[in-house]
């Protein structure tokens, strides 16, 4: 995006068609492109080198938990990009996007927080089923 030299080449083994609708949650390796429509979380391992690539003609009803994230459509819940989120012109987020690294064009959206997570760092997500667990174990005592 925006002419980088070093840009991410993951080959997309993964395809969400334009005629596509998936109802469920997608859990995918290595590239992932959506054109269509997913009602469902997407989601990929954290140590991994994935990425997800969403087109100005796709969308997510549901949150995003993917290393690399390139934006261009809808995500209705939030973005967790442990290494990299960019978001394109026409990227639409409704909900808190937490990042390590990002990158925004002019006319992207966000309808929600930004939040920085360094890498290495717990992802907010697993720190707050933790902090439920804990208090889960507490009240039973």
């Amino acid at each position: 995006m925006f002419g980088k030299k070093n840009s991410r080449h993951t080959v997309v083994e993964t395809l969400i068609g334009s005629n596509s609708k998936v109802s469920g949650d997608l859990h995918f390796k290595g590239g992932c492109h959506i054109d269509g429509t997913v009602n469902g979380n997407v989601s990929a391992d954290p140590d991994t080198e994935s990425a997800l690539s969403i087109s100005d003609i796709g969308s997510v009803d549901g949150g995003v938990t993917v290393p690399y994230v390139v934006l261009n459509g809808i995500v209705k819940g939030d973005v967790f990009a442990s290494q990299r989120v960019e978001l394109g012109p026409t990227a639409r987020v409704i909900g808190n996007v937490y990042y390590n690294l990002i990158e925004m064009a002019i006319g992207a959206e966000i309808n929600g927080k930004l939040v920085h997570q360094p890498e290495g760092q717990v992802p907010l997500l697993e720190q707050t089923s933790r902090i439920d667990e804990t208090a889960a174990v507490a009240s039973e005592a």
